[in-house]
């Protein structure tokens, strides 16, 4: 079979442009808003954010423990995230959470 064959029937190449097309129409077709945007509020963010100080409080005294910090270095960094978690404590007590 040449290719001018090949393009005259259609049994070969209509099922691909076929499939281009639905795939086409699969990826451009607008999607539905599944789900609304939520907003964040401060005092949302407050607890994220508290529970991520905690968490790295807890690795901080882990690998202080395994020996990976120096004394001062330990020391530093302990007091930074306890008095960021301390202003924000302080935040949440003051937006009533």
């Amino acid at each position: 079979m040449d290719l001018s064959t090949l393009l005259s029937t259609p049994s070969i190449w209509l099922p691909g442009v076929l499939l281009a097309l639905v795939c086409a129409f699969y990826i451009f077709w607008p999607q539905p808003r599944l789900a609304a945007v939520v907003e964040k509020t401060r005092l949302d963010y407050l607890r994220e954010r508290k529970e991520v100080v905690y968490d790295n409080l807890r690795d901080l005294n882990f690998e202080y423990r395994a020996g990976k910090y120096p004394e001062d270095d330990y020391t530093k960094q302990r007091n930074s995230l306890e008095n960021e978690a301390a202003r924000i404590l302080a935040e949440m007590d003051t937006l009533g959470g």
